[in-house]
């Protein structure tokens, strides 16, 4: 019996293949930012709190009808040497007439995602800049940032290469217009 000879490996293969393969504790999310395995523990009452009101307001305001799906995981181009990314938003927003939820695997490809949104929690900076860089470089058209450090919502939109061409930023109890395909102000009152 002969042995066939393998390629080896590449480091980014091996960094893949180790997050894929992680199992964390219940409620606990990994994801693999930039080519860093990134843990979080389950969110506080606020951050669920900061979803909820943007999905509801998304879902009876959004001019055009909307799915939500909460914590799904979606895979995104990378950046250099590193493995594809594998992020999952507090909240991944789509037009229902797309389906795209449906049979989607654990993992999904983020096209047709309309918008992702993000409550900071621990490690602002990741939702900040890393994951910023890999929902523009998916190409998805609308990151939401809700950042409880800095009291502010932000919209980024208009996606090329590595980031987003524009932001808005609001401070809570403001309006924040969200463009179509959703096409309503986005109200912050109840973040104070």
């Amino acid at each position: 019996m002969t042995a066939i000879p393998h390629e080896p490996l590449t480091q980014a293969e091996v960094l893949l293949e180790g997050f894929l393969a992680l199992e964390t504790p219940e409620g606990f999310r990994a994801e693999l930012i930039e080519g860093e395995i990134v843990v979080t523990p389950p969110p506080d009452g606020d951050h669920e709190d900061y979803i909820n009101l943007v999905a509801k307001q998304v879902i009876r305001r959004s001019r055009t009808e909307m799915d939500f799906s909460g914590n799904k995981g979606l895979k995104l181009r990378s950046g250099g040497a590193c493995p594809k990314n594998h992020a999952i938003p507090d909240g991944t927003f789509a037009p229902t007439a797309q389906r795209l939820f449906r049979g989607a695997e654990p993992w999904m490809p983020c096209d047709g995602v309309a918008l992702v949104a993000e409550v900071t929690s621990s490690k602002p900076q990741a939702d900040r800049e890393g994951k910023r860089r890999c929902y523009a470089r998916g190409a998805i058209p609308l990151y939401l940032l809700v950042d409880r450090e800095e009291s502010s919502v932000t919209l980024f939109s208009d996606p090329e290469a590595d980031d987003y061409r524009q932001h808005c930023t609001i401070p809570f109890g403001k309006f924040l217009a969200l463009p179509e395909p959703f096409g309503f102000e986005l109200e912050t009152a109840d973040f104070v």
